[in-house]
């Protein structure tokens, strides 16, 4: 039967890593009072899923003060492609990955996600793109402790009213592909830190999306650890031709990232090597 992961038994892509180079974004026009900045890098050649273009993140507070979380931000991202985002809490990390799954509308600029400009889309069809096309990781594994690591990742498909034979082959092949085959039956409880969140992993792969937004997703382990989820997330990257982008401030994403940004004050600019 074929794999829902069509790359994933083919050798694993080679890239220099972290990848930093000067392509330039899309031109579009610059919001007055916007800083110029670019942070674009050079990515393994392949489909394009998404391209920021000039985005900018205003707030409107108390006492007419604007707080602004992102300025000029640029970003493109392949499939196969392995993004990691550095930066401190409230650096903008999170707000990006937002305005990525339309679940914010940035200020100024736009995002163009799988060949679809997000502002020309309604609710229900962000839905039915983050649904079927993106999938999602936290820094909690956020597994439900009464159900075993299979039923917590067919879980969504179920509610979706997927066909069970076709929720339970994905199912188990998605945790096959994170190596957790033999603790299928175990409830999360009965999981380490480690095997829950490659449970997480498996439950965010199990519809076959184009793009993985992971936010903090080692936050919670040890640097041991959360090195090997890493590892294993560019893994898949390569191997299945999935994208990831993964915020976080764990310096060990430096060792694995085909594409390496640094986020400040909400500007992203590319890694320095």
């Amino acid at each position: 039967m074929q794999s829902i992961y069509p790359g994933s038994e083919l050798p694993e892509r080679q890239y220099s890593q972290p990848v930093n180079g000067n392509e330039q974004p899309t031109q579009t026009s610059q919001p007055q009072g916007a800083p110029q900045t670019t942070a674009v890098v050079s990515a393994p050649a392949g489909t394009t899923l998404l391209r920021v273009e000039q985005v900018v993140k205003e707030y409107h507070v108390g006492g007419g003060s604007v707080v602004t979380a992102l300025r000029g931000v640029n970003l493109r991202a392949h499939d196969g492609e392995f993004i990691a985002i550095r930066g401190r809490s409230g650096a903008g990390k999170t707000t990006l990955l937002n305005i990525i799954a339309g679940l914010d509308n940035p200020t100024h600029g736009r995002v163009i996600l799988f060949g679809r400009d997000l502002a020309k889309l309604n609710d229900a069809q962000r839905t039915a793109l983050r649904r079927t096309e993106l999938g999602f990781m936290f820094q909690a594994a956020h597994l439900l402790p009464t159900l075993t690591a299979s039923e917590n990742v067919g879980l969504l498909m179920r509610m979706a009213n997927a066909d069970p034979a076709e929720r339970e082959r994905r199912t188990q092949e998605a945790l096959a592909l994170v190596g957790l085959a033999e603790r299928a039956h175990h409830r999360a409880p009965e999981l380490s830190g480690g095997e829950q969140q490659r449970v997480a992993i498996a439950r965010a792969l199990v519809h076959a999306p184009r793009l993985v937004l992971a936010d903090e997703p080692t936050g919670n382990l040890d640097s041991h650890t959360g090195l090997n989820i890493l590892e294993l997330m560019r893994t898949i990257a390569h191997r299945a031709g999935i994208g990831f982008i993964v915020t976080s401030h764990d310096p060990q994403t430096a060792q694995v990232a085909d594409s390496l940004y640094d986020i400040n004050d909400g500007v992203l600019t590319p890694a320095q090597a």
